[in-house]
């Protein structure tokens, strides 16, 4: 049985590009409540996570908060600081700013989302060597 995660589209919900990934290790038929108007992509005009920049640190991954357009770095950068911007406003959805993700995280509802379009997945997923790369821990 398909597992999609995403309301019906209808005459009060548009469609949303992002859908519910199955996860192997959670209950099947998990959801999320932010999927409607969460944004195909982000909108980061600074790829850079201000705080480490401050600190002089470095960070692994980038994530783009899809509330309010925060960037942060991921979970497994020294700063943690997408989850620390989440922890602080309550903004539930980030999504991965690095060029070969193509996923979004929903920390209210523990989700993984991702595109809605296969093909935005394939090209967004594969690496130069075309086949695909390791994820980062979404954060």
């Amino acid at each position: 049985m398909a597992h999609s995660g995403s309301a019906p589209a209808g005459p009060d919900r548009p469609p949303t590009p992002w859908t519910v990934a199955p996860d192997g290790g959670r209950p099947e038929g998990r959801t999320c409540s932010h999927l409607t108007g969460l944004p195909a992509a982000a909108r980061a005009p600074d790829r850079v996570c201000a705080p480490c920049r401050a600190e002089g640190w470095t960070w692994t991954r980038l994530r783009w908060c899809a509330t309010c357009g925060n960037v942060g770095c991921c979970d497994s950068s020294r700063g943690r600081h997408a989850y620390a911007h989440h922890a602080r406003t309550g903004h539930p959805v980030v999504l991965s700013l690095a060029p070969d993700e193509s996923w979004a995280w929903c920390y209210t509802d523990e989700v993984f989302l991702v595109r809605t379009d296969p093909a935005a997945r394939e090209l967004r997923t594969k690496g130069a060597t075309g086949t695909a790369e390791t994820r980062c821990t979404p954060g």
